[in-house]
């Protein structure tokens, strides 16, 4: 994304500094301080920041069969929006973003591999919980998971407006769980739940007509719409949110502040290209707008 500005005189009082001057200088500086030499240099003795920096790569746990995170493409290659994340960190570490060695892991080994230090960071749309905190740090979070409904394009039940006007009539399947009518009903009081066994049946369901929409996660409801966007529509009502982030060891500031630093500047600044390219080829997301001036609250 290119920086754009107001015109601006050229120079600010007697001897003043041109705007445009200033911000090349700045760039410059900004290149000589921000090089991964004098990154090196300021890290902690023990931080892995200075253990990744020397092994001249990044170890990355993640999974590789839940599109759009992590799964492979046509040609057997690893993608997705956790993939994208990775890259990121990777360029910020060694200006190639292909320096990385992933680890496929079940979900179930996220946190044990941080633990014993086999990955450097867990990147596998791990949701922030209280008791997962006790035993990993969170970075800042990258995504808001929700729930979503899922339903076809040109039905008359496609809106969220026609499937809660449908009252008792409206049909949703929901991956059968405790809570699963109360998380319907929480958007769809009087909606028929039926709760099936697996996510692939839950979406069967709605293929076959059986239901009206499918309760299924906003990332999932984005992807699928993005891609089959004759086959599959996004009714527009999200709800449940929570928080994915990636998990690092606890006890490493300078590890964490760096992955925090990073993705801030790739989600929030000028450093944006593989985070702006990965949304919209994950979730069919225009970039962020990112206005100049004091940021938001």
């Amino acid at each position: 994304m290119t920086d754009t500005g107001h015109s601006r005189r050229a120079a600010i009082g007697a001897g003043g500094v041109g705007v445009a001057g200033g911000l090349i200088a700045a760039a410059a500086a900004g290149a000589s301080v921000l090089n991964t030499r004098a990154a090196y240099a300021q890290a902690a003795g023990d931080s892995l920041l200075r253990t990744v920096l020397d092994r001249g790569n990044l170890i990355v746990g993640t999974g590789s069969t839940n599109a759009p995170w992590h799964f492979e493409d046509d040609q057997g290659k690893l993608t997705g929006m956790d993939i994208a994340m990775a890259r990121i960190l990777a360029k910020g570490l060694f200006d190639d973003e292909s320096k990385i060695e992933f680890v496929l892991q079940d979900p179930a080994a996220r946190i044990p591999n941080i633990a014993t230090g086999r990955v450097d960071i867990t990147i596998q749309f791990m949701t922030v919980q209280a008791g997962r905190a006790q035993q990993v740090a969170f970075t800042r979070p990258y995504y808001i998971e929700g729930v979503a409904l899922l339903t076809k394009p040109g039905s008359p039940m496609q809106a969220f407006a026609a499937l809660e006007g449908g009252g008792g009539n409206t049909k949703v399947s929901v991956l059968q769980n405790v809570y699963a009518e109360q998380l319907v009903h929480a958007v769809l009081p009087q909606a028929e739940v039926l709760q099936i066994d697996t996510q692939a049946n839950v979406i069967q369901a709605l293929e076959a007509d059986r239901v009206d929409a499918a309760a299924v996660d906003l990332s999932t409801v984005a992807w699928m719409a993005k891609r089959q966007p004759d086959k599959y529509a996004d009714s527009g009502k999200h709800w449940s949110s929570q928080l994915y982030s990636a998990a690092v060891r606890q006890g490493d500031p300078d590890w964490l502040h760096f992955v925090d630093t990073t993705w801030n500047v790739a989600m929030f600044g000028h450093q944006n290209e593989i985070f702006d390219q990965a949304i919209a080829d994950f979730f069919g997301l225009k970039p962020p707008v990112r206005e100049p001036g004091l940021p938001p609250f």
